[in-house]
């Protein structure tokens, strides 16, 4: 299950499950790189937001010197938010810090810009301590600077993250190359479904992040994801990292912890009986409005995520 691959609209293969990167010291997500790419992982997920891809590249660069092949690896990174005007300078402080010479995926972190004269150079804020945001900045415009770094090579595919149905209502029409991926929070508790349906339909291929919630939360303890875990003998977590092969979705695994990074590849074969088993928990979440997201942006502004209260 774990070294399944989906295909890309472009035609690239891209592996079904990976391993993330977000938080995490930097001898830390240096050895989980290295130790995933050791055990048989095949995607590793970044951003330059993260503060951690030298530790991430040194990573890379440590399994390539075990005999793993660079072809072998899908590497993805991220444009940061203040670097939305300049997204070419962006990919390449991101290369730089990798120690690569291209990425397979390069997405969009936030449709919006942060100052890019800001006070700093991640996360610049004004007086009153509130993120200092370019209200006026169209993301359709930082999708075209996206378009044109393909034919130079530096990354394989583009996409976007954290797009909801109304941001990519906006830019598919003014899009040359349909982004190849658009990566969003999703587990039964946010199926997402509307905007997991326009992606099905244009032919973008969703990468599902924080699919075990967070940390102590509550999904690990829901009935539905406990049921289905004790009729396979797994634990509640191998449901939640296995509930995306059957969409159709890429998940990504985040954990330093060398014994859980190995856990995590063992995913199962969930049937149609445990999927109406967790989708009609999600259905019954969504009647009752009670989804549950666990990632919101501190940006103060309204992403259109239907589900937000």
């Amino acid at each position: 299950m774990a070294d399944q691959t989906f295909k890309l609209n472009n035609g690239l293969e891209i592996p079904a499950f990976g391993l993330g990167t977000w938080q995490g010291e930097h001898e830390k997500i240096k050895h989980a790189v290295t130790y995933a790419l050791k055990q048989g992982y095949k995607l590793i997920d970044g951003a330059y937001c993260y503060g951690n891809e030298v530790a991430v590249g040194e990573g890379i660069k440590d399994a390539l010197a075990s005999g793993i092949k660079r072809e072998d690896i899908f590497v993805v990174t991220k444009v940061w938010a203040s670097y939305n005007t300049r997204v070419e300078l962006g990919l390449e402080k991101s290369l730089k810090n990798l120690g690569l010479d291209y990425v397979d995926l390069f997405l969009v972190h936030w449709p919006l810009l942060l100052n890019p004269e800001g006070n700093d150079d991640k996360f610049p804020k004004l007086p009153d301590g509130s993120r200092d945001i370019i209200r006026d900045h169209n993301h359709v415009d930082t999708w075209k600077q996206m378009e044109k770094l393909l034919p130079g090579g530096k990354t394989k595919a583009i996409g976007v993250c954290n797009y909801s149905k109304r941001y990519l209502e906006q830019l598919l029409p003014h899009a040359t190359v349909v982004p190849a991926v658009n990566q969003i929070e999703n587990h039964p508790a946010l199926p997402q479904k509307e905007i997991v349906e326009l992606c099905k339909e244009k032919g973008i291929h969703i990468m599902a992040y924080s699919p075990l919630g967070s940390t102590g939360g509550p999904l690990m303890s829901a009935g539905p994801v406990v049921k289905v875990a004790e009729k396979h003998g797994v634990k509640p977590s191998t449901v939640l990292l296995s509930y995306h092969i059957p969409r159709g979705s890429t998940v990504l695994a985040k954990s330093v912890t060398p014994e859980r990074i190995k856990e995590n590849m063992s995913l199962i074969k969930l049937d149609d009986e445990d999927m109406k088993l967790l989708d009609d928990w999600s259905d019954e979440l969504t009647r009752e409005k009670k989804l549950m997201r666990f990632v919101y942006p501190p940006f103060g502004i309204d992403f259109g995520f239907p589900d937000k209260s």
